[in-house]
């Protein structure tokens, strides 16, 4: 399966971005759908996570309240909205997933990853 990440930009501290995580090769079906983000200089972290199937959803405590994770099966696509974002949520998020039923956020755990998309965010 080949992920595509798209969405990213540069904004402002306290604006929103929509981030999107499409899928080809096969649907999302029985698979995990995770965010994880890397900012320079730092370690890739987990960010939010979806079950496809099971319409779960799992946050990093530094985003919950202000992210949320979604998915829309007609377009195999899961999308991050990103809501009141601060500098420190600058990074590259990339979009990975792991074909489970069961939500993790062990990184080692996807076996599929999109390229990446760079959000920067200014104060």
């Amino acid at each position: 399966v080949q992920l595509q990440a798209s969405g990213g930009g540069l904004v402002q501290a306290g604006a929103s971005l929509r981030l999107s995580c499409a899928a080809s090769g096969r649907t999302f079906s029985n698979c995990v759908v995770g965010w994880f983000r890397q900012a320079p200089g730092k370690e890739r972290e987990f960010v939010s996570a979806i079950s496809w199937s099971r319409h779960s959803t799992y946050y990093a405590d530094s985003v919950k309240g202000r992210f949320t994770i979604s998915r829309d099966s007609a377009r195999n696509t899961v999308y991050l909205q990103m809501n009141s974002l601060k500098p420190e949520d600058t990074a590259v998020y990339y979009c990975a997933a792991d074909v489970s039923l069961v939500i993790h956020e062990d990184e080692y755990g996807y076996d599929y990853w999109g390229q990446g998309t760079l959000v920067t965010v200014s104060s």
